[in-house]
């Protein structure tokens, strides 16, 4: 099955059970597609606790998705994922660099709602 990665907001929304933020063909995306995160959506879950954005423990956000909907986190070489974000200039986000590179070394859909990265990475989707 093909990857899908899912940008941060997309997490919280799922685990939020927030569906009526998706179109019906996102969610067919994300019923059709193995889900997968960067692990730059993990740091950034904890920046958004740290500062009170999010209520939960990272890892109790990714516990429970692992558990409902098979999400997993990339394990590939980080080194790569870095080399590729230097080319990515269009963002000062350290978050949306990474979480993007991440994709792009796999070629992979990107499943976000920011309106960066959807003009910018082409294989984003909303």
């Amino acid at each position: 099955m093909e990857a899908l990665y899912l940008d941060t907001h997309v997490l919280v929304w799922l685990y939020q059970k927030n569906l009526k933020k998706f179109s019906t063909s996102m969610l067919n995306l994300l019923e059709k597609h193995d889900l997968l995160v960067s692990p730059m959506v993990v740091l950034e879950l904890k920046f958004l606790f740290e500062i009170g954005r999010l209520k939960v423990e990272p890892m109790k956000v990714l516990s429970s998705l692992q558990k409902t909907i098979g999400l997993a986190v990339c394990n590939d070489a980080f080194s790569i994922t870095v080399y590729e974000a230097m080319d990515l200039d269009w963002t000062r986000d350290p978050f949306d660099r990474i979480i993007v590179a991440n994709a792009s070394v796999f070629n992979a859909k990107l499943m976000s709602k920011d309106a960066s990265i959807l003009k910018n990475y082409a294989h984003a989707v909303w």
